[in-house]
C-alpha cells in the first residue's frame, strides 16, 4: 500500500503508474542491500582477519582424530568437472562411490557427487548409495558470465533430471560495478525455479581479493536465499582460503542471528589435504559451533581430497577414487 500511495504520488501523464511503480521498488530493493551492508558489524579488516585465522590453526591440531577425519570424508562433494568427462567416464566415477559403501562401510560416504549440470541424469540414474546427493555445477559455470534465462534454464533442467543441489557462480561483474539489484534478482530468480533443491552460491573470493568484499557478496547471497555459500569454482582464480572462510562464516553466524535461517558453508578449490579440510572444520566450528557441522550445512568440493582423508583413516596411502 505505501508503495501504491507513493506511485500515486509520483506518477506523471508522461509516466506509466506502471513504470514509476518499477522505478520505486527498484529504488526501495536498492535501500534494502544498501542498508544490510551498512549495518553488518562483520570485520572488514584483512589484517585483523589474518589474525584471527593464525589463532584457530594454531590449535587446529588438537580437533584431529578418526571421528572427525570421518565427519571431513562424509562432507566431501567429491567432484569431476573436466573438459573430457562422458557419459561413461561419470558412470565409473559414480559407481566408485557405489563400491566405497561395499568396501568401507565402517566410514561415512561422501555427502554428494558433483559434475556438469549435463552429467546429472547419469549421476542419479547410476548412483546406489541412499544419502549421497546428485550436485551439478550450472549457470555458466565457472565464470557465470550467461543470459540470466541460460541460468535458469539450465538448472532447471538439472534438477529436472535428477539434481539435488545446484553450485551457481554470482555474477563478479555486476558485484564490482556495483549493480547489487540485478545481482541479487538473478540469484533469487534461480533458487524460485529449483525450489526444494539446494543452491549454493560460489563467491569467487580469489576474485573479491579482500575481506571487505568477501562480506558484501556473502550477504547478498544469503539475502538472495542461497542455502549456502561457496568459495570459490578452482577453476579461474586463486581457490578457498582460510581468511575467506572465516569472513564467511562471520557472516553465516550474524546472517542467522538476524533473520534465524542457517546458510551452510562450503569450501572448494585447492583443498586436497586432510590438514587443509581439518582447518577449514576448526573455523567453522570456532565461529558457526557444533550445529553447523553436519552435512546440512559444512561441505568441502574437492576432487582428490577423499583420498588424502581416507588414507588418514587408513594409516597408508590409499587411492580408491
Amino acid at each position: 500500500m505505501f508503495i501504491y500511495v507513493q506511485c500515486l504520488l509520483h506518477c506523471t501523464s508522461a509516466e506509466p503508474m506502471a513504470l514509476t511503480f518499477l522505478n520505486i521498488l527498484n529504488s526501495e530493493n536498492m535501500d534494502r542491500y544498501n542498508e544490510v551492508l551498512a549495518k553488518s558489524r562483520v570485520p572488514e579488516s584483512d589484517e585483523l582477519v589474518r589474525a584471527e585465522v593464525a589463532k584457530i590453526v594454531e590449535k587446529a591440531h588438537e580437533l584431529a582424530s578418526p571421528e572427525v577425519y570421518n565427519f571431513l570424508l562424509g562432507s566431501i562433494d567429491l567432484t569431476t568437472l573436466s573438459t573430457e568427462d562422458s557419459p561413461a567416464s561419470v558412470t565409473r566415477f559414480t559407481q566408485r562411490v557405489n563400491d566405497f559403501d561395499d568396501e568401507y562401510p565402517q566410514y561415512n560416504h561422501v555427502a554428494a557427487i558433483c559434475v556438469y549440470s549435463n552429467f546429472a541424469d547419469v549421476v542419479s540414474t547410476n548412483l546406489d548409495v541412499t544419502g549421497v546427493n546428485t550436485c551439478v555445477v550450472a549457470g555458466g559455470f565457472p565464470s557465470g558470465q550467461t543470459f540470466t534465462a541460460v541460468k535458469v534454464a539450465d538448472a532447471a533442467l538439472a534438477v529436472s533430471n535428477g539434481a539435488k543441489e545446484v553450485d551457481i557462480v554470482m555474477n563478479i561483474g555486476l558485484f564490482n560495478d556495483g549493480l547489487y539489484e540485478d545481482l541479487c534478482d538473478e540469484i533469487i530468480e534461480v533458487k524460485h525455479t529449483i525450489k526444494d533443491a539446494h543452491l549454493k552460491v560460489i563467491l569467487e573470493t580469489g576474485a573479491l581479493k579482500t575481506a571487505a568484499n568477501i562480506k558484501k557478496a556473502s550477504l547478498l547471497a544469503m539475502y538472495s536465499e542461497a542455502d549456502f555459500i561457496k568459495t570459490s569454482t578452482g577453476k579461474i582464480y586463486p581457490g578457498a582460503s582460510l581468511e575467506a572462510a572465516y569472513v564467511m562464516c562471520q557472516c553465516i553466524k550474524e546472517y542467522y542471528e538476524t533473520t534465524g535461517r542457517k546458510v551452510g558453508f562450503k569450501a572448494a578449490g585447492g583443498v586436497r589435504t586432510t590438514e587443509e579440510a581439518l582447518y577449514y572444520y576448526a573455523i567453522v566450528k570456532e565461529v558457526l559451533g557444533d550445529e553447523w557441522l553436519d552435512t546440512e550445512h559444512f561441505r568441502l568440493g574437492a576432487s582428490s581430497l577423499a583420498n588424502a582423508v581416507l588414507s588418514s583413516l587408513e594409516g597408508n596411502t590409499v587411492k580408491f577414487f
